[in-house]
C-alpha cells in the first residue's frame, strides 16, 4: 500500500477531532484521516456540560467559537448525602453544549484544517516497521485511538480489562422541565457506592438530566437508575425516547499506552474524572498531546506515554485519593460544608473536578476540620 497518510484517528469526537486540529496546528501540511462510524451530527451520552478548562484547551487548539454555543451558567449547586448544600459561583461560568452540537462543531473545524472525515468502523489493526494498517484498506504512519469507553483500538493493543470498581454507569435523557436556567445541579444519592444526579439546563430551555453510580457494581438496571434520578431529581421527568446508558471508564483504572505507532486518548484511555464523570477536559487534553507525540513516527508511544504522565500525574494521583474517600459519605459532608464556607475550597474542588487541578493543602485541612466538626456533633448527638 504506496498512499500513506500521516496520522490516522480512530474516533472523530472529541479527543479525536482535537488530535486531528493539533497534528494541523503543528504540521499545516499533514495528512490526517478521521474515521468514525457514525454520520456527524450524532448524539452522545453525556450531562453535555462544556466546563471553562476546556474551552481553554480550545483556544489553544485554534477553536474558538464553542462558547457562544451555549449561554454562560454561572453557578454550581451540589447537595451531599447528608444534606449539606453548596450553591456559589464557578471562579469562571460552564456551558452546556448538546453533544450532537458540540462534535459536529469539533470535527467541523478539523476538517475546515485538511483533516479528512471517512464514516467507517475500525475493526482491524496491523502494525508494520514503517506503518500501520487499518482494516487493509488505509496506512499510517501513526494510529491515534480515540473511539470512546469501547475502544476496539485499545482492545487490539492488549489492554487488561478495567476492574469494576473503575467503571462507572450511568442514564441520561432530556427533560422540558428548567428548575435553575443559572446552575449545575448534582443531587448525591445514599448508598454502598458514589453516585449521584445532574440536571444542567439547556441552551433554549429544558434540561440534561441524569443519574451516575461511580462503581460498575452498584449500576443496576436501567429501570433502577431512572428510579434513582426521580427520586433525587422529582419533576424533572427525561423523555423516554431521549433516555441512553452509558458506562464510563475512570482514571482510576490501569494505565495502558505501548511504544511503538499506536496511541489512545480520551475515553479509549480510560480517563474519566473518577469524582465527577467529567471526560470532556481529559478527552480534550490527551487528543491534543496524542496529536503532538503522532508526528514522531516509531517514538510516538513513548513520547504520548511520558507527556501523558508529566500532565496528569500529580492530578490522577489526587483524584484517586479522594474518589478513595468518596465512598464514606461523612466525608463529602464535610467535603460540602467546607466548600461552602471557603471559596477558595470550593474552587480547588471546581478545578480538581472539571479540570486538572490538585487538591491544596490549606483545602484539605478545611475539610479535616469540617469533618472533625461533624464527627463531634454527631457523637454528641449520639450520647444525647
Amino acid at each position: 500500500m504506496d498512499d500513506v497518510v500521516d496520522v490516522a484517528v480512530v474516533g472523530a469526537g472529541p479527543a479525536g477531532s482535537a488530535a486531528a486540529l493539533r497534528v494541523l496546528q503543528l504540521r499545516p501540511d499533514a495528512r490526517v484521516l478521521l474515521f468514525d462510524a457514525a454520520a456527524f451530527p450524532r448524539d452522545k451520552t453525556c450531562g453535555d456540560g462544556i466546563a471553562a478548562h476546556a474551552l481553554d484547551l480550545l483556544d489553544g487548539l485554534g477553536v474558538h467559537g464553542v462558547s457562544g454555543l451555549g449561554p454562560p451558567v454561572p453557578r454550581l449547586r451540589l447537595r451531599s448525602p447528608g444534606g449539606r448544600v453548596v450553591d456559589r459561583a464557578c471562579a469562571r461560568p460552564n456551558r452546556v453544549v448538546p453533544r450532537a452540537v458540540f462534535d459536529a462543531e469539533l470535527v467541523g473545524a478539523a476538517v475546515a484544517r485538511g483533516a479528512r472525515l471517512r464514516r467507517h468502523r475500525v475493526r482491524r489493526l496491523e502494525a508494520g516497521a514503517d506503518r500501520v494498517l487499518v482494516d487493509d484498506f488505509a496506512a499510517a504512519r501513526v494510529v491515534i485511538g480515540a473511539d470512546g469507553a469501547n475502544s476496539v483500538v485499545r482492545r487490539l493493543l492488549g489492554a487488561p480489562d478495567p476492574p469494576p470498581s473503575t467503571v462507572a454507569v450511568a442514564v441520561r435523557g432530556y427533560t422540558p422541565a428548567t428548575p435553575d436556567p443559572d446552575a449545575l445541579v448534582i443531587e448525591f444519592a445514599r448508598g454502598p457506592y458514589p453516585a449521584y444526579a445532574w440536571s444542567f439546563p439547556l441552551p433554549g430551555g429544558g434540561a440534561n438530566v441524569g443519574y451516575g453510580v461511580f462503581d460498575r457494581r452498584g449500576g443496576g438496571s436501567r429501570t433502577e437508575l431512572l428510579a434513582a434520578l426521580r427520586a433525587l431529581l422529582p419533576g424533572q421527568e427525561p423523555d423516554p425516547a431521549t433516555v441512553r446508558g452509558h458506562h464510563l471508564p475512570l482514571s482510576t483504572g490501569p494505565r495502558h499506552q505501548p511504544d511503538g505507532r499506536v496511541l489512545l486518548a480520551g475515553d479509549a484511555a480510560a480517563l474519566v474524572n473518577p469524582l465527577t464523570g467529567e471526560g470532556i477536559f481529559d478527552a480534550l487534553a490527551s487528543g491534543a498531546l496524542a496529536g503532538r507525540a503522532a508526528l514522531l513516527g516509531p517514538a510516538a508511544g513513548a513520547a504520548h506515554r511520558a507527556a501523558m504522565h508529566r500532565a496528569f500525574r500529580r492530578h490522577h494521583a489526587h483524584a484517586g485519593l479522594l474518589a478513595r474517600l468518596l465512598r464514606h459519605p461523612r466525608f463529602l459532608d464535610a467535603a460540602v460544608t467546607a466548600a461552602s464556607r471557603h471559596q477558595s475550597v470550593f474552587d480547588a474542588a471546581v478545578d480538581l473536578g472539571l479540570g486538572c487541578g490538585t487538591a491544596p493543602a490549606h483545602a484539605l485541612a478545611r475539610v479535616a476540620l469540617s469533618y472533625a466538626t461533624l464527627s463531634r456533633t454527631r457523637g454528641a448527638v449520639r450520647v444525647g
